[in-house]
């Protein structure tokens, strides 16, 4: 009997709390309103956040699953910038073709890639794009990436090894420049050099690729990394290698033999901390939830301010409520009302406006992910912790700042408040 009183006397501050909205609309307004930012935030944060991270996903799991970089530094937001003193990976050599080599005759690697990432201006014919991104890949790269090649082909291993000066374009780069017409076999400038298209390269960008300007609506080129070593004269102490090791193997193992390869080749004593690094996909999402973290706590920050002004405004409106409703108290004081039955009824009351900006809020924010769904790479949803949070924090929040006017409620004299004009 006493659940079934708590839910008439809940359904009774639900509709008291409606009545209030209709009465007050400038305040209930800006109570709601200040919730409904607080709420909107944190989901589109959640949804933007959990979209990001499951593209991010995707593009790292494209390179398979074991993988793992071989690189000069580590990554990281904490990342050091400093001097050569205070940084010392800053002196570590760069990684050589030499050691690409020998990485890929360990028996246990399947595929190693070269990869150096830039940009040119690039020009057919009359048509001219001033900065295009390009990557500088090794001719096994396409066992390290996710797409194919139509029309065309990809450059050999003979090609890559002459520095041949060929390049493989995507369609983006394939609209802008050669329109609807074949570009397989045509001749364009890079920078002041002439090269060959050979291919035409369908990418399946995520995030990752679509943050760094690899995705499928940017034009964008694949070159030969010797020959970028020769005619574009590129920057090679920032040259990465992606190892794939082969079907099978234990990861940690691969690694282990990298390393004792590596360390081989440079002469690394025994107790000599290594110069490179070796970067797992793990550690990658690692240190993307190291950013993104970071960034959705700022995002926590912003909604509680959000939150604490609507829980200014909860208490503002429900103290105007108990002044003006004082005689109602009292009457209902008289006629048997409890202090409980009188506190509850405007703790619902306040949980109530709060739930109705929470769910205003929750609109929003899922609007905004359905339009980031629709018109970028990332898939935004909110996830259910988001609604669950948003809910439970707005139910919270009304119940906290609505506690004071209610406990003001409760206590009423019901003599004195009867007599209240």
């Amino acid at each position: 009997m006493r659940i079934l009183d708590s839910i008439a006397l809940a359904s009774e501050g639900v509709i008291i709390a409606l009545d209030a909205l209709r009465a007050n609309k400038v305040r209930a307004a800006l109570t709601i309103m200040g919730i409904a930012v607080g709420v909107f935030v944190v989901v589109a944060m959640a949804a933007a956040t959990h979209g990001i991270k499951q593209s991010f996903q995707e593009d790292v799991d494209a390179f398979g699953a074991t993988s793992f970089q071989v690189r000069r530094r580590s990554i990281g937001i904490n990342n050091c910038d400093g001097s050569d003193d205070t940084c010392p990976e800053r002196k570590n050599p760069a990684i050589s073709a030499e050691e690409a080599q020998m990485i890929r005759r360990l028996p246990s690697v399947q595929a190693v890639t070269e990869i150096w990432v830039s940009s040119a201006p690039m020009r057919y014919r009359d048509r001219y794009l001033g900065s295009v991104g390009y990557d500088a890949f090794s001719a096994d790269w396409i066992q390290t990436d996710v797409g194919d090649i139509d029309p065309g082909r990809n450059f050999s291993q003979k090609e890559n090894e002459n520095g041949e000066p060929v390049l493989i374009i995507n369609d983006s780069l394939k609209a802008q420049l050669f329109g609807d017409s074949d570009p397989v076999g045509k001749q364009l400038l890079v920078k002041d050099k002439q090269f060959t298209v050979i291919g035409v390269y369908h990418t399946k960008g995520g995030f990752l690729k679509t943050m760094d300007g690899r995705g499928p609506d940017k034009p964008r080129a694949i070159i030969p990394i010797v020959t970028a070593k020769r005619q574009l004269d590129i920057w090679r102490r920032g040259i990465v290698l992606m190892v794939k090791p082969r079907d099978g193997t234990d990861q940690a193992d691969v690694m282990d033999e990298v390393t004792a390869a590596l360390r081989g080749r440079r002469g690394l004593r025994p107790g000599t901390p290594n110069n490179f690094f070796l970067v797992t996909q793990e550690r990658m999402m690692a240190a993307f939830d190291q950013l993104f973290g970071a960034i959705f706590m700022v995002g926590l920050a912003l909604s509680a301010v959000g939150l604490l002004v609507g829980g200014v405004g909860v208490v503002a409106i429900m103290m105007i409520s108990v002044t003006e409703r004082t005689r109602e108290i009292g009457v209902r004081k008289a006629l048997g009302a409890t202090k409980i039955t009188i506190l509850w009824q405007f703790l619902v009351e306040a949980a109530t406006l709060t739930s109705i900006g929470s769910a205003i809020g929750l609109a929003l924010g899922s609007i905004i992910a359905y339009i980031v769904r629709a018109t970028t790479p990332v898939p935004a949803s909110v996830p259910v912790e988001a609604i669950g949070f948003s809910l439970g924090g707005a139910v919270l929040t009304g119940v906290l700042f609505g506690m004071l006017p209610a406990i003001r409620a409760a206590r009423l004299d019901p003599v004195e408040a009867l007599r209240y004009e």
